[in-house]
């Protein structure tokens, strides 16, 4: 029988399986940027990231403080959680600037103002750095889990 529990560890999993190939389709995508025309592909993927984003986020601190798993102690107790939590907000400072600046770009392209694109490296760069943290963060959550 499927439980809540079931189904928030199901999602937690389909974000990071979403989020992983939507960072590193970002990152391709912003590494080939040239002009305006090759910003749909960089929006389509930071699009995915930030639903995968979102995921985490509402399944990981439902999991955590929700009273669903293993206890909001366990979790605060837990030094996997607390470097699991460190590497997020490595990821969320090297987010700042892409989130930032695609929101811009969004905006400016809509309004039909000039966009520019120089960053557009700087962004695949900070955008690159994030998939190995990322990975770490899985190997965290697996220790964690294991009650390491």
């Amino acid at each position: 029988m499927l439980t809540l529990r079931f189904l928030l560890a199901v999602l937690h999993l389909f974000a990071l399986a979403i989020g992983i190939a939507a960072v590193y389709g970002r990152a391709r995508a912003l590494r080939r940027v040239r002009s305006t025309a090759d910003l749909p592909a960089v929006f389509l993927t930071d699009n995915w990231y930030g639903i995968a984003a979102l995921l985490w986020l509402g399944t990981g601190l439902w999991r955590a403080f929700g009273g669903l798993e293993k206890g909001t102690d366990y979790y605060l107790e837990s030094h996997w959680f607390a470097g699991k939590l460190g590497l997020f907000g490595i990821v969320l400072l090297l987010e700042m600037l892409p989130m930032t600046t695609l929101i811009r770009w969004r905006k400016a392209l809509k309004k039909g103002q000039p966009i520019a694109l120089e960053r557009s490296t700087l962004l695949a760069r900070l955008t690159w750095l994030q998939v190995p943290l990322l990975l770490l963060m899985v190997v965290t959550a697996a220790a964690m889990a294991r009650g390491l």
